[in-house]
């Protein structure tokens, strides 16, 4: 296969498996409105008065809650389609099909990232237009990239859990580490001296210092330590999947 078929076979697959997603109401709506409507609810309705006095706090909601959108995508994009799609019959197909090896797991990590992009775009017209917290073009252009590219590790986690589980039972199986890490990565609220310790386990955690430091922030620990751990739980989490791929299918 040319350079160019085999680069036109990748974008072909992640472009159908984004617009799958995309015309999937119950996938969709979700991760597209829920991070922007809790942003706009607990940022400008409830606490809007009192962040309007305190910039370091209205910025650590819009950061915290920016983070807890990049989760879902990659979590449940890949923790339920994988192991649905396993259980269907799917991956078996594919194999069968002239297509690169790789093309089915990148065209899901892709569509996370579009999925990223969109909430990425509704968080920060809801922080200028209605939150009037004050960004500049290279902040934006920073938090933006921190936070769609910090999908992967969400990814590769969701690719890990669908990969072991069955269909039915990875919703379930998701929630088991996405509800946690939602609460006790620092998100939405300081977190007490005895959870805090426990916080840098998480990778939404990481993500969300170098988020932080994106926008001018104080931030806990150093950026390449932050990103060393989030690239070392892609590649681990990743390394896992794939070999469970190659053994069970």
């Amino acid at each position: 296969m040319t350079t160019r078929r085999l680069l036109h076979a990748y974008l072909t697959e992640a472009r159908y498996e984004s617009l799958r997603m995309l015309r999937a109401p119950s996938f969709a709506v979700p991760f597209l409105l829920i991070p922007v409507m809790v942003y706009l609810f607990m940022g400008v309705l409830i606490f809007g008065s009192a962040l309007q006095h305190d910039p370091k706090a209205a910025m650590g909601v819009f950061a915290g809650l920016t983070v807890f959108g990049m989760m879902g995508p990659g979590m449940f994009g890949f923790g339920c389609t994988v192991a649905i799609e396993r259980d269907q019959g799917l991956l078996k197909l594919k194999r069968a099909l002239p297509q690169p090896p790789a093309a089915y797991l990148l065209s899901k990590m892709v569509m996370a990232m579009v999925f990223n992009a969109l909430i990425m775009i509704t968080m920060i017209a809801a922080a200028l237009l209605v939150a009037h917290l004050h960004l500049g073009i290279a902040q934006i252009a920073r938090f933006a990239f921190i936070n769609i590219v910090g999908a992967l590790p969400f990814c590769a986690i969701g690719l890990f859990i669908g990969v072991l589980v069955t269909g039915s039972s990875s919703p379930g199986f998701v929630n088991l580490i996405y509800l946690p890490m939602m609460w006790l990565s620092g998100l939405f609220i300081p977190l007490p001296k005895s959870l805090a310790a426990a916080a840098p386990v998480w990778p939404a955690y990481h993500l969300l210092q170098l988020s932080l430091g994106a926008i001018g922030m104080p931030a806990a620990g150093g950026a390449l330590m932050h990103a060393g751990v989030l690239a070392g739980m892609t590649l681990l989490f990743s390394a896992l999947a794939v070999r469970r791929l190659a053994r069970a299918g």
